[in-house]
């Protein structure tokens, strides 16, 4: 366990520092459900209605204090997110997310949010270098999420040829984020409990993930069959599936799927090697 004190919103957060990520398949009430049971963290996606978070409100309080609101950077997304926080007081966590944070719309978006949630815990990205880092958190993120390119089913670095290693761009922003007293989040590029590793030693307070979970019971993921098997589509949420399902807008991503068994089992086991092989002493001595 460990505890954060966030610079702008001056909120403390104690918990194990993963987070299941914001995508439909994965950032999902079901999984928030199974992570606060283990003091981690969840950014339920943006496609939940009103109406549906304040039943999931209801009916699992203890849940709020390990989940975020995710918003993208249109009016319509801040709307939605300000219905959503108003009528669930309770939530304390803003999860603004973007496939491309470098542009001046999304820094004006990000002062606007803190202006309008002064004491929510803001977490904003996704970007790669120190300075954005800096300019987020002065313009009133406290979490910045690092990473552009290296997800799992991410293809950013081949069709536009933009990105950025994630050991490096974590250990750059770490930096920058920690002389401001901010946080990071390394967001993307584990396939394996090592990586989750190297992710924190490389100065990240939190580390995202999404195609690691991806093919739990609690995941939304769609179910078939294939070569006798089953599996749960998966897929980034700027891919074409993720565009026709939401927006209109095919390649579909496959991850095995796991029984509610073998996750619980296959989680502890996980997280043993993660936390007890390296304790937090010797991450930030690393």
């Amino acid at each position: 366990m460990r505890t954060f004190t966030f610079r702008n919103s001056k909120q403390t957060y104690t918990g194990i520092p993963i987070i299941v990520a914001n995508m439909d398949t994965v950032g999902t009430f079901e999984m928030a459900q199974v992570m606060t049971k283990y003091a981690m963290f969840t950014a339920i996606h943006k496609h939940y209605s009103l109406e549906q978070w304040e039943l999931f409100a209801s009916n699992h309080p203890e849940c709020l204090e390990h989940v975020a609101v995710s918003s993208g950077s249109g009016m319509s997304d801040f709307e939605k997110m300000t219905r959503i926080i108003e009528a669930i007081p309770l939530i304390k966590y803003i999860c603004l997310d973007v496939a491309n944070g470098y542009s001046e719309y999304f820094v004006e978006f990000v002062k606007a949010v803190r202006i309008r949630f002064p004491k929510h815990t803001i977490m904003a990205g996704n970007v790669v270098t120190g300075e954005m880092v800096e300019e987020l958190i002065l313009s009133g993120a406290d979490i910045i999420k690092v990473g552009i390119g290296p997800g799992s089913v991410c293809t950013t670095r081949i069709k536009t040829g933009v990105g950025y290693p994630q050991l490096s761009a974590v250990i750059e922003c770490a930096d920058s984020a920690h002389g401001l007293k901010g946080h990071i989040i390394s967001d993307g590029g584990c396939s394996c409990p090592g990586d989750v590793a190297k992710a924190f030693g490389a100065g990240a307070d939190f580390v995202m993930l999404g195609g690691m979970f991806a093919g739990h019971d609690q995941c939304a993921g769609e179910i078939i069959e294939k070569n006798g098997k089953k599996v749960k589509l998966f897929y980034g949420m700027s891919s074409d599936t993720a565009m026709k399902k939401h927006v209109g807008g095919v390649a579909e991503y496959r991850y095995q799927l796991h029984s509610e068994f073998w996750h619980r089992i296959k989680f502890h086991s996980s997280s043993s090697l993660i936390f007890g092989c390296c304790p937090w002493q010797q991450i930030a001595e690393i």
